[in-house]
């Protein structure tokens, strides 16, 4: 589970006491965009506790590489263009990649997602918290985990593991006061309720 668009190291600290996996620290054009200075802040804070994942849209790759060493994040998140030699380079810094496809668009069927560690599936105005369908999904077989974003909430986010089958969950506004103001109730709700379908799913498999 990953709680995307955290601006304070209050509210990061918040998501891994409630068990998240991930916070997602943006610094690409947004309301939630971070400063590199900020965001090293907040992943110095939350070093070893959650994956600490810098989130990029259609940025340069010079200005992606420069995020990562300023902020010493473990994962970047790229929507756009991921040409392979970014690809080298967050590889040469250790650097996990996860790769934003849009449900629907023309790359979602074209990408090769052998070259990633993980994509992340959104709707068609990310950031947006506005829900989607995921007929798309059913029909592509991805061979990376695959990570759900776009209008998750606590309230639909059981349903929606149960219906795609997903690796993993990704919410922003979902669980705010404001646009970057998380609320600590809808965090800890959010991470308990998807943490309890992924583990009934486990246990059903098993």
């Amino acid at each position: 589970m990953k709680i995307c668009g955290v601006t304070t190291v209050a509210d990061a600290l918040d998501a891994a006491a409630y068990g998240a996996d991930a916070i997602g620290l943006i610094l690409a054009q947004s309301t939630r965009r971070l400063s590199q200075e900020r965001a090293n802040e907040i992943a110095q804070a939350t070093k070893g506790l959650v994956l600490r994942v810098a989130v990029f849209r259609h940025n340069e790759p010079q200005f992606i590489l420069d995020g990562v060493d300023a902020t010493g994040v473990d994962v970047a998140q790229v929507h756009g263009t991921l040409e392979h030699d970014l690809i080298d380079a967050l590889r040469a810094r250790g650097v996990a990649i996860i790769k934003a496809l849009t449900v629907g668009a023309e790359e979602f069927d074209r990408f090769d997602e052998a070259m990633v560690d993980a994509v992340l599936l959104d709707g068609p105005a990310p950031g947006s918290g506005d829900a989607h369908e995921w007929p798309d999904l059913a029909a592509r077989a991805f061979r990376r985990p695959v990570i759900a974003a776009g209008g998750l909430n606590p309230a639909n986010v059981a349903g929606t593991i149960s219906a795609t089958g997903v690796w993993g969950v990704d919410v922003s506004s979902g669980v705010e006061r404001s646009p970057g103001e998380k609320d600590p109730v809808l965090v800890r709700d959010f991470v308990a309720n998807a943490r309890a379908r992924f583990e009934d799913r486990e246990e059903r498999r098993g």
